[in-house]
């Protein structure tokens, strides 16, 4: 495909937006709150210890309530996760990447529909999944949509 003067702007101009984003506030403020979390001992435990009671989770998994450690298993790992979850720098991590989720899905749906409503932008938050267009719960995904298809 020839590249045109239209689509080299277009992508310069992505080049520029994607700048924005990795310089703003959110993006700033993602980093920090990952650099703790992955930096703080304390935390880094609770994040090991979870992952360790996960891998046991799945295996008891396989066999469901016959599984001799069932109980014991689904107990411990609803205690690791949420000891993990009230962790603060954990908490903080996920304010964080939400907000930055939010910053990303709004752009998504800026740009795709300063093109058409039409066009579908993924996204995970409803807030913009119940536009047209969108690929957040629409028939596509086997939820209800308005279309006429």
């Amino acid at each position: 495909m020839l590249a045109t003067i239209e689509r080299m702007e277009i992508l310069d101009t992505a080049d520029e937006l994607s700048q924005m984003i990795l310089q703003s506030e959110v993006v700033e403020y993602y980093r920090k709150c990952l650099y703790k979390m992955q930096n703080n001992e304390e935390t880094q435990l609770k994040v090991r210890r979870f992952t360790k009671m996960k891998d046991l989770y799945e295996e008891v998994q396989r066999f469901g309530r016959y599984h001799p450690d069932y109980k014991t298993v689904m107990k411990e790992i609803r205690e690791v996760k949420r000891e993990m979850d009230l962790d603060d720098h954990v908490a903080e991590f996920r304010r964080a990447e939400n907000e930055l989720q939010d910053l990303l899905d709004e752009v998504s749906h800026l740009i795709g529909h300063s093109v058409s409503t039409n066009v579908k932008v993924p996204s995970g938050n409803p807030f913009f999944s119940s536009g047209g267009g969108s690929c957040g719960g629409g028939c596509g995904s086997g939820g209800s949509c308005s279309c006429s298809a």
